[in-house]
């Protein structure tokens, strides 16, 4: 260890030395030279602080590790691929829906060169951004039209503000719901500047209690998915059918549908177009759950209130790009044409069979002792059927330590593997393992666990680039 003092200053590395080093230069390509440089400074600094607080210099080395641990840090902050091994479908926090591939592969001429996204081909002059997006949409669900902006969020706080602004809204008491990010129902109305009423209690809410609350002064009644959680027991409100039934022409029935349910049957869950069918004159609904598309938010209904949102100022704010576009028009045409092999449905689809196959795949010449398969479940996620759970099957490590540490080890994979905690140890579920991902699994379950370490423990493989 050298020396601290005054002039020890003098010896601490310049930045392009650092970058130059061997074990920094690989880094450069994953995060860029200016960013690797902001945090070979920052290393720097705090050498630099701790020799004027009366530390010992503890030499470039040491600089050059904390440059090192930096990167690290931030190389994991970078959007990459992970492997989804917790029977969650639709995780929000590993990007919900994966796209189909077909979809991938047939946008990518569209997204690496130029494209017709505002051009109007038959005149050669500015057109609309729909492409067929409303013309497929509204095939889909039954709709007289339909309208894309960037996610449901979105989609809800248009029509607010578009419908209802300085009017009012009524909404059950039970259905004020708060979503991940704290998209707060209550919040959205009053900065859509939407009068917020509220009707029933949070368990019963009566057809009369919505038509009590009805003034001249009141625009539409908001349906709210209830995303994320189910009210049970003693429960009660009034269908869409009966409720639009009993409201006066003029005031709307809007549903917030969520899921992106179009024409799968899910316990737990209403489809887009029994909603229409059923005298709801807007659903808004999420692209990238349930549908299998990208991230957008979709409103379907009646043709004149959707060209009213179209010609609003915000839509032009929420409005997606080419990549969005793209991506859609391929993810419904491909469900028109009767596809139904989106990773989505393929997930919810796998036969018990299915799943012990890819489990026995997954484990053949691993320690059994340490490896088995166990009865799990999987569920949509996403905000969808928050109650609905489907057989499945997962892996359970069943190493003598903590699983914190076996999880930890298996998300320091390349790509990380994300799993769960079930009954004391680690459990990766089969259900949302993509084809492509099972060796991968299988490799990783290898490096990690060995017969001599199966009683101590597994041991972390560090990974390369993410």
């Amino acid at each position: 260890m050298e020396h601290s003092g005054r002039d020890t200053l003098t010896r601490l590395p310049q930045i392009e030395t650092l970058l130059q080093s061997e074990e920094l230069r690989p880094w450069i390509p994953r995060l860029s030279r200016p960013l690797v440089a902001r945090l070979a400074a920052a290393a720097v600094d705090l050498a630099r602080e701790r020799i004027r607080a009366g530390e010992p210099f503890e030499g470039t080395e040491a600089v050059l590790r904390n440059v090192l641990d930096r990167c690290r840090e931030a190389g994991t902050r970078r959007i990459h691929r992970v492997i989804n091994a917790t029977g969650v479908v639709l995780h929000t926090n590993m990007g919900r829906a994966p796209l189909s591939a077909a979809a991938w592969r047939a946008a990518a001429a569209v997204n690496t060169g130029y494209s017709n996204l505002e051009l109007d081909l038959s005149t050669g002059k500015r057109g609309k951004r729909n492409g067929l997006v409303p013309d497929l949409l509204s095939l889909l669900v039954g709709s007289e039209g339909a309208l894309m902006v960037n996610n449901n969020a979105a989609a809800v706080f248009l029509i607010l503000s578009c419908l209802a602004a300085d009017r009012q809204v009524i909404v059950s008491r039970g259905e004020q719901v708060q979503i991940g990010g704290g998209f707060r129902i209550p919040e959205i109305l009053a900065h859509a500047g939407a009068h917020m009423v509220e009707v029933g209690t949070t368990n019963i809410t009566r057809l009369d209690d919505y038509t009590a609350a009805l003034r001249p002064e009141t625009s539409l009644v908001l349906i709210v998915h209830s995303s994320n959680f189910r009210l049970r027991g003693f429960t009660s409100r009034p269908s869409v059918r009966d409720l639009a039934a009993a409201l006066p022409e003029g005031v709307l029935v809007v549903v917030d549908q969520g899921s992106g349910t179009t024409t799968e049957r899910i316990p737990g869950e209403t489809m887009v177009s029994r909603y229409l069918d059923s005298g709801a004159h807007l659903v808004s609904f999420s692209g990238d759950k349930v549908l299998g598309g990208p991230q957008a938010g979709l409103i379907a209904g009646r043709g004149d209130l959707i060209r009213t949102l179209s010609r609003h100022p915000l839509n032009r704010v929420f409005r997606p790009g080419k990549t969005i576009y793209s991506l859609m028009e391929r993810t419904l045409v491909a469900r028109l044409n009767g596809a139904e092999d989106t990773p989505v449905q393929a997930a919810l689809k796998l036969s018990m069979e299915e799943l012990r196959q890819r489990g026995e795949t997954v484990l053949a010449g691993l320690p059994g002792a340490v490896l088995r398969l166990v009865d799990s479940t999987v569920t949509t996620g996403g905000g969808s059927a928050p109650d609905e759970h489907f057989p499945s099957l997962s892996i359970a490590v069943e190493a003598a330590v903590n699983p914190q540490s076996v999880l930890a080890a298996l998300r320091d994979r390349d790509p990380p593997i994300i799993g769960t905690i079930g009954d004391g140890g680690v459990r990766l579920n089969l259900a949302t393992l993509l084809p492509g991902d099972i060796e991968t699994v299988r490799e990783a379950l290898g490096s990690i666990l060995d017969e001599p370490a199966a009683t101590n423990g597994p041991v972390s493989k560090k990974g390369g680039e993410r």
